[in-house]
């Protein structure tokens, strides 16, 4: 689907939705998660010829990226 130039991966965030409830979160579980893969990080699943941002909706969306709890400091 184009949405205004841009190509919008609307199934792969679908599914994201069901992994990670928070929008918000999931928003920053991308962003990481892209930062990570552009920094030299491997893929996590197999996605020939998408961007990075697809990539990661699609690790997330696969289960292969979780959102790990931080410890709180004391």
């Amino acid at each position: 689907m184009n949405d205004g130039g841009y190509i919008v991966a609307r199934i792969t965030i679908e599914d994201c939705i069901k992994k990670v409830p928070n929008r918000f979160l999931l928003v920053n579980m991308v962003a990481k998660r892209v930062r990570q893969i552009r920094e030299g990080s491997e893929y996590l699943v197999s996605a020939p010829k998408n961007e990075d941002i697809v990539i990661a909706l699609r690790e997330i969306a696969a289960g292969k990226v979780k959102l790990q709890e931080q410890e709180p400091k004391e």
